[in-house]
């Protein structure tokens, strides 16, 4: 599914005047909720894991709340895929269970959209060896 376009934001109509939600508040929002749940170790695959790697490394480039995080936006609901990997030993159908709940929850209180489906990609498990930063090398002999 493409990330979400300017021509397709949800909108409301409750009262008077138009609300118009970018695709782009969808993504964040949904990435945002997605990372709240113990578990997911990261978001994303391989490309985007390592363009966000180099974006931490740049002063003030941060993590990117939208990374593995894709939406379609309509005028009253929206769908959400995302792609995660998970820490070793956590069972994936519960994690699955609770992100999709919990994504569902935020953007539908947030935006008012209906939520249609959350379709979750478990592309990779991060053990725990993975965690332990490396020994920094002396930069001077």
């Amino acid at each position: 599914m493409p990330s979400g376009s300017a021509q397709a934001w949800g909108t409301s109509e409750r009262g008077p005047g138009k609300t118009s939600i970018s695709p782009a508040v969808v993504q964040k929002v949904a990435g945002i909720a997605a990372r709240e749940i113990t578990g997911v170790a990261a978001m994303g695959g391989g490309v985007s894991r390592a363009f966000g790697a180099i974006r931490e490394r740049i002063p003030g480039g941060g993590t990117s709340a939208t990374a593995g995080v894709q939406v379609e936006v309509g005028e009253r609901q929206a769908a959400v895929d995302l792609d995660v990997i998970v820490e070793y030993g956590v069972s994936i159908a519960e994690l699955a269970r609770a992100v999709r709940r919990n994504v569902t929850t935020a953007v539908e209180r947030m935006t008012g959209l209906e939520v249609i489906e959350v379709n979750i990609a478990v592309n990779d498990i991060r053990l725990p060896e993975e965690d332990r930063p490396e020994p920094a090398a002396p930069r001077v002999e």
